[in-house]
């Protein structure tokens, strides 16, 4: 069955996918969020429960693998795209989640995240960033900001940090999106989109750790700074934030920069408009982090950065399997590894 085909057939509601098992993050931990919205989501999807998988690594976010009422694995450190994708090869009628954290996917998991991006499995990637090592108690992380103080860095670091979502589109991921937990909606929405892809999705989800990050995000999302702090991306609508939507994004060249519609002559319609497929603008938007140009301070932007048609990895392998079948017949394995030259070595 294609997983991106609505069954209208299934009826399920939230509490469906809820194991019996007792929640367990701590008290005002994002993570419980994202559990809320993935269940409320999933009855939509059109997917029978035996058909979702959820793999998740090591860390606060992967105990999500025993919260949900579905088949799943909670794997080893930094590897859980490297058996979802073993998952998905085998079985590709599944619905397959990854839910892994910053330092999982990041720093352990580095290399088996940027060649899940470019082989396009289509696999669901969840990448809980809460820019801290939570579960070993508050050590910087990949993503944690230069300066950082932490256990492990005392006076600050002194690294630069990765940008999740500049990783993924340049280690060639075919959908890139970012949402926050702090904002239900939108996360659903992004979630639906996400699994409605053919490919593999990342969607980076800000999440607050209130034991040793606290408010890490909350400028995106408090009512007092949100508007002025985020921008919120779709296709086709001009780059605009700002209490009363006064400002836009502009382009001069491959240089964004920002405009006031109040009092510049810009409309609305002379502004930078979102185009999910623009892989080019994708990879600007992906870098409006803090002061990445001429030291102007660009709002963060939710949403859909980047969306790709290609062809997916497993349908590439069964029909390479299948051409060898039609042009030599059914092989053994010591046949096919032997290949068509072999040597003999002599005494």
């Amino acid at each position: 069955m294609d997983t991106q085909t609505i069954d209208k057939s299934i009826n399920y509601v939230a509490k469906d996918f809820a194991s019996e098992m007792e929640v367990k993050w701590c008290p005002g931990c994002g993570d419980y969020s994202i559990l809320k919205q993935v269940q409320t989501v999933f009855p939509d999807l059109g997917v029978a429960k035996e058909n979702f998988v959820f793999i998740s690594g090591i860390g606060c976010s992967s105990r999500f693998s025993y919260y949900m009422d579905t088949y799943g694995m909670h794997s080893i450190h930094g590897r859980a795209g490297a058996i979802a994708s073993g998952v998905k090869a085998a079985n590709p009628d599944l619905s397959v989640w990854v839910v892994s954290g910053d330092g999982d996917s990041l720093s352990i998991g580095g290399n088996h995240f940027i060649h899940l991006m470019r082989k396009n499995f289509d696999i669901n990637y969840l990448l809980f960033n809460n820019q801290i090592y939570s579960l070993t108690k508050g050590q910087y992380s990949p993503t944690s900001e230069k300066g950082k103080v932490t256990k492990t860095s005392p006076y600050g670091s002194i690294e630069e940090p990765f940008n999740p979502s500049e990783l993924a589109l340049g280690a060639k991921a075919s959908f890139v999106a970012r949402t926050l937990d702090r904002d239900p909606k939108h996360m659903q929405a992004i979630l639906k989109r996400a699994h409605a892809h053919k490919g593999t999705s990342f969607v980076e989800v800000y999440q607050n750790c209130p034991v040793f990050n606290d408010a890490a995000f909350f400028a995106y999302s408090d009512k007092e700074t949100k508007k002025e702090e985020a921008i919120l991306l779709e296709h086709g609508m001009p780059l605009m934030f700002g209490n009363n939507n006064e400002k836009g994004i502009m382009l001069d060249g491959l240089k964004p920069f920002i405009v006031d519609l109040n009092t510049s002559g810009v409309s609305a319609n002379d502004l930078w408009i979102h185009d999910e497929k623009d892989k080019t603008k994708a990879n600007l938007i992906s870098r409006f982090f803090d002061t990445m140009f001429n030291d102007t301070h660009f709002p963060r932007p939710f949403g859909v950065i980047y969306s790709e048609d290609r062809p997916i990895y497993e349908e590439g392998m069964a029909e390479q399997i299948q051409h060898i079948k039609n042009k030599k017949g059914k092989l053994s394995l010591n046949k096919i590894l032997s290949g068509d030259k072999t040597w003999e070595i002599l005494n």
